[in-house]
């Protein structure tokens, strides 16, 4: 422990702390104050809001406005006022991100004694020095080395000037052991500490009301039964919806004899500013109060979008009140004849096919496979949606694991026959059509599609090949060869579909943006045959185009191709083509 720490631990709680433990013996409610950064915009401060320093920043360039704000919540009669330093964990950080003399004139130690001077100046001002508690308010998670340390060094700044107790506040996840750690680091600075989590019953919860985390049982309650025995003097929930609130506090109380409390959130955070909910004004925000006491809530208060005239609403409405052991009723499916949770019905497509979970091929792909892509997706949810092959021959050019050999074969094909330049890829192919009981339909075979002689002709024809435009002048890898426009296996299996296709027979084929449309066109009619897009989708630039990226760009410099871009990323399009015999 340092010594500064030290220095902290040997004062006993100040008379506005003892006032506080005072009123909860006596069974008195403790009102905290509401939200600071969501009032500073609500009021119209001229300095504009910094989301990395959220209501922080105020204290480097709005101290008055902080301060008028701190005074009203004392005016309106709260126990608690909490200093704007919710955010203070990240000044230090921001200030090594920006260099010497690009951050604020103020080192963020002096800003956070400014925001422990502003709040007692507020209750001084207010007269109300012995009734009304300053804590300073740290609402991040203690993720990393540098804040822990940041979290030692802040004790000098209580050592100097100490609030009445420190609110770690608005925490997510119970890390064990990174949330007991830092639990103990402020334990050790000797002032009282409150923790307050965004939670409800169903686990972390957003500003929304979403759930983030998995089920995780009772691992907050019995993280809340070793807090108290740390000795944390209270618990709390706050920055959720109102209609998050019930239930958690009646649960908490099967774990801890903690004083508990709740000071949830009205509105959300959009953008960068907070939206206020004016549908619960004082008076409802009061009714809510009186239920969360009902329940048992020892303090309450307000978060984000809460005022100060919901504050003093509150206040009035609690002031002969005591903390109840309501519990809401049991949910009418823990009632009854094991009713249990009832199965919906499943989603199920336009042709009243079940498509929720996709009833799709089990696939295995083999070490050194080429993995399905966008591209062979696109071409499946055709075949798929159109249950296109049924009694017809087929062939699959480019197979792969098999996922457009094994779906047509499914579809009712008659004979699937997948062909591939690496034989790992067919034998993968023929287990997949084992996997899903279609292997008697299916037949394979090693082909390098430059060198085939066909010797049949086939009803439908599904190929998804490689297209990537390479640097002619790299050296060569593996079996594809160099390719300045990525043309050249599609080029070449277009000019082998007169001798594959029948006379009545479609090909499905998925062709790339980045090869351009024009020479597709030509090569086409030369043959006889005619395209037309049934489906498009968008093909994300992965690690193999973006090490080719300056060969695309030549390419659609000199040609029809073409992708798009959106802020920093790549995107192609893939494109379906049916193509058929003019």
């Amino acid at each position: 422990m340092s010594a500064s720490a030290q220095r902290v631990r040997a004062t006993s709680p100040s008379s506005a702390y003892r006032k506080l433990e005072e009123m909860v013996a006596a069974q008195r409610c403790v009102v905290l104050d509401g939200g600071v950064a969501t009032e500073l915009q609500r009021r119209g401060s001229a300095a504009a809001p910094d989301p990395e320093l959220w209501g922080t920043w105020a204290l480097f360039r709005a101290p008055q406005a902080v301060l008028d704000v701190h005074r009203s919540y004392v005016d309106a009669g709260c126990n608690v006022v909490s200093t704007d330093t919710w955010s203070i964990l990240s000044a230090p950080e921001r200030e090594l991100r920006q260099g010497p003399g690009a951050g604020e004139a103020a080192h963020w130690m002096d800003v956070a004694r400014l925001g422990i001077r502003l709040a007692r100046r507020a209750v001084e001002e207010g007269d109300r020095a012995d009734e009304c508690a300053v804590a300073f308010a740290i609402s991040e998670e203690v993720n990393s080395p540098q804040r822990r340390g940041t979290l030692e060094l802040l004790g000098s700044v209580f050592a100097e000037e100490p609030p009445d107790l420190i609110l770690l506040e608005t925490l997510t996840l119970v890390r064990d052991p990174e949330i007991f750690e830092t639990v103990e680091l402020l334990l050790e600075t000797g002032l009282p500490v409150w923790l307050s989590f965004r939670r409800c019953r169903h686990g972390v919860c957003g500003v929304f009301g979403q759930h983030w985390g998995p089920p995780e049982g009772d691992l907050f309650g019995r993280a809340a039964r070793r807090f108290e025995e740390m000795g944390v003097g209270a618990l709390l929930i706050n920055c959720l919806p109102v209609d998050h609130v019930p239930g958690m506090i009646s649960w908490l109380r099967d774990f801890t004899e903690l004083p508990l409390g709740v000071y949830p959130n009205l509105g959300h955070l959009a953008g960068s500013r907070w939206r206020f909910d004016e549908e619960i004004d004082p008076a409802a925000y009061a009714e809510l109060a009186l239920a969360w006491r009902e329940e048992g809530a020892q303090i309450i208060g307000g978060c984000c979008g809460v005022t100060a005239e919901h504050i003093a609403a509150l206040a009035r409405a609690l002031a002969d009140t005591k903390p109840g052991r309501k519990r809401p009723p049991l949910d009418e499916r823990l009632l009854g004849d094991d009713l249990g949770l009832q199965p919906a019905e499943p989603w199920r497509d336009d042709q009243d096919r079940v498509v929720f979970p996709l009833p799709f091929p089990q696939l295995m792909v083999d070490e050194g496979v080429f993995v399905p892509t966008t591209g062979s997706y696109l071409v499946w949810k055709t075949l798929f949606d159109g249950d296109i092959g049924r009694d017809q021959n087929c062939l699959d050019v480019g197979c792969g694991c098999g996922i457009l050999s094994v779906q047509l074969a499914l579809n009712g094909a008659a004979r699937v026959h997948a062909i591939d330049i690496d034989e790992s890829a067919v034998a993968n192919t023929l287990a997949n059509g084992f996997r899903n009981g279609v292997a008697d339909r299916l037949t394979g075979e090693a082909v390098d599609l430059y060198q085939w002689e066909p010797t049949e002709r086939f009803d439908l024809i599904a190929a998804s090949l490689y297209q990537m435009p390479v640097d002619p002048y790299e050296e060569p890898s593996g079996h594809r060869p160099l390719d300045y426009w990525g043309r050249n296996l599609l080029d070449h299996f277009i000019r082998l579909l007169p001798r594959l296709l029948t006379e009545g027979g479609i090909a499905y084929v998925m062709q790339l943006s980045i090869l351009g449309q024009g020479r597709t066109a030509q090569l086409l009619a030369d043959g006889g045959f005619e395209a037309k897009v049934v489906d498009f989708s968008f093909f994300p630039f992965g690690p193999v185009f973006l090490q080719n990226k300056s060969q695309i760009d030549r390419v659609e410099q000199l040609s029809d191709a073409y992708h798009l871009r959106f802020a920093d990323e790549d995107v192609m399009v893939a494109y379906l083509l049916e193509v058929t015999r003019t």
